[in-house]
């Protein structure tokens, strides 16, 4: 192309512009190789197990790609799950496809088979989907570098994933806020401890004993320290130190843990500030680990710019949000707090990630997932679910309680609520989510009761202008109220708009159907009625067959004992039996037949 592309200018071509350049062949020649992940990180690969060597090597020479620049590779997580998975259709090939020994022969059949063997294998349909995934895109990374590698079979079927239906994942729930009251009081109670902590004074239990020895030797390793970042475990200076507590009978099984925590952060030190950044601001955990120390910016009115990165936002992966700023407590002041607490770590390991943490004989500015500490934070400060059992803590699951608590506070008011979504994203993804149903429900409970508790200042059979009887159409809002419309077993809010009729037409739906229709509404008045029914269906499962019975009035039975009756209180269900016994219900009659 010549020159410089300009709006509003027609690009000129060159005939130099349709040669292609001839691909550069692939480093990789082993099975043994490290892949240093674009977003921090690096996965150490080793596939040297695996047979049929030259497929392996084909599968390996696309890894690298996928991970390069412009591949979907990015993380290191993502990277490992790739190469799991690699492992698996491996597995499956010696199994069912043992002579194929190149991409070359692998047709359609076997990636199909891949799929069905997953499932037998026990794999939730989810589960298999994102695995066969990972395997299609190495395949079509592999069809892309060589187009003569695969065969024709194989190339039509990486058109498509799967040919069978995809089922959603179930959605991820919040935690209620029991167990986020408890989360935050034990984060924000750490990281006070955590700002006392870092002083770069020896442990109490060293200096305890006021032993000349003991002293002398952790002065001596505590200076070092402070001029190197760390020492190694065969340093001399703290085997001198190791002899010297042993040789007195101390011990010696943390001791480098509780030095090195005078000076830097710890690993033990992630789970409490991961939770609590992840809580008061809704960030997603992948986000708060990537954070960087120069985030913050624009400090207003108690309140701060959050910069950080959302690789799975594609080409906006560059987000901004606004945060309350402040002391430790708020998300702003936390921040600035763990930038000052990982200073001293950073003199000896440069780098602008927010958390750099001592680790191993060793500093690391890369966050993994912390299984072991989460459960040792969780069982230090007995921390259990709303059963009483210890909470198993998923990190992934703080956005959403974030977002849960956040619905809570604005009564789920929508325009409030979708902060940094449209209102339909917001709805669906984080407040039709399982813990917020008691609440929906609720909220409708409360509707209902509030409309049948309203009394009507007027007659709503007569025309207010006239004082003539009004049509009865006109009379459904209020029916409800009044028992004007009383069918037998609920009160009708629209009998002249069945679901099951045309409208204006009565209901024609005799008898107990009303059980299941949507303008049925059950109040105090028709518990005589229900329980009388109830009782009836009772006397009738001695004269018919257990199936007979069932099929008649079985769902009658469950609706009412199971949805109906546990709505209304043990006293209200007594003084319902009592007015069944001294004044039993009428039989029923449409409301047409009364008039």
């Amino acid at each position: 192309m010549r020159g410089r592309p300009r709006r509003g200018h027609v690009a000129g071509f060159g005939p130099e512009d349709g040669v292609l350049e001839e691909p550069a062949p692939s480093s990789i020649t082993g099975l043994r190789f490290c892949v240093n992940a674009r977003s921090g990180g690096s996965a150490e690969l080793d596939f040297t197990d695996l047979r049929p060597r030259a497929l392996a090597i084909e599968m390996a020479q696309a890894f690298r790609r996928l991970s390069e620049v412009g591949g979907p590779l990015g993380a290191r997580s993502t990277i490992l799950a790739y190469a799991r998975t690699v492992r698996i259709f491996f597995r499956y090939m010696a199994v069912e496809a043992p002579t194929v020994s190149s991409s070359g022969q692998i047709v359609a059949q076997h990636i199909d088979g891949f799929e069905a063997w997953l499932e037998t294998e026990g794999k939730s349909r989810v589960h298999a989907f994102t695995q066969l995934s990972k395997v299609v895109v190495v395949f079509r990374e592999i069809d892309a570098n060589n187009p003569n590698r695969i065969s024709e079979d194989l190339r039509g079927r990486l058109r498509y994933t799967s040919a069978r239906p995809f089922k959603r994942p179930k959605p991820r729930d919040a935690y209620s806020p029991y167990v986020a009251k408890q989360l935050r009081d034990a984060a924000r109670a750490d990281v006070t401890a955590i700002l006392r902590r870092l002083d770069g004074c020896l442990p109490e239990h060293l200096v305890a004993h006021r032993d000349p020895v003991i002293c002398q030797r952790a002065e001596t390793l505590r200076d070092a320290i402070c001029c190197q970042g760390f020492l190694p475990r065969n340093n001399k200076l703290t085997s001198a130190l190791y002899r010297a507590l042993y040789s007195r009978g101390l011990p010696t099984s943390s001791l480098l843990e509780d030095v090195y925590s005078r000076f830097y952060l710890t690993v033990h030190d992630l789970p409490p500030l991961l939770t609590l950044l992840s809580l008061d601001t809704g960030l997603e955990i992948e986000c708060v680990k990537a954070l960087r120390t120069d985030c913050l910016s624009s400090a207003s009115a108690g309140t701060v710019t959050l910069h950080y990165t959302k690789r799975r936002a594609h080409g906006l992966s560059q987000k901004t949000m606004r945060v309350r700023d402040g002391g430790a407590t708020t998300p702003g002041g936390l921040i600035r707090a763990i930038v000052t607490m990982t200073e001293r770590a950073r003199q000896f390991h440069p780098s602008d990630a927010l958390f750099v943490f001592y680790h191993a004989c060793g500093f690391r500015d890369v966050v993994r997932h912390p299984e072991a500490t989460l459960r040792h934070w969780i069982a230090r400060h007995s921390i259990v679910d709303d059963h009483g059992q210890p909470l198993k803590l998923l990190l992934s699951r703080l956005r959403k309680t974030h977002k849960a608590l956040w619905y809570l506070k604005t009564n789920g008011h929508m325009a409030r609520f979708a902060v940094g979504h449209t209102t339909e994203i917001a709805a669906r993804h984080y407040a039709d989510i399982p813990s917020l149903r008691p609440l929906h429900e609720a909220t409708i409970a409360d509707g209902l009761e509030d409309a049948i508790g309203l009394r009507p200042q007027q007659n709503p059979h007569l025309d207010t202008e006239h004082g003539v009887p009004a049509a009865p159409l006109q009379t459904g809002g209020n029916a409800a109220t009044t028992g004007a419309q009383d069918v037998w077993l609920a009160s009708c809010s629209g009998f002249y708009d069945s679901p099951v009729s045309k409208p204006g037409a009565p209901c024609a739906h005799p008898f107990w159907g009303c059980l299941e229709c949507r303008n049925a509404v059950f109040s105090e008045r028709k518990l005589p009625a229900i329980l009388g029914f109830l009782d009836f269906i009772l006397e009738q499962r001695s004269l018919l067959g257990a199936q007979d019975w069932a099929a008649k009035f079985g769902h009658a039975h469950d609706r009412i004992t199971r949805q109906i009756l546990p709505a209304f209180s043990d006293e209200l269900i007594a003084s319902a039996r009592a007015t069944l016994k001294t004044h039993p219900p009428m039989t029923y009659l449409p409301p047409e037949a009364a008039q």
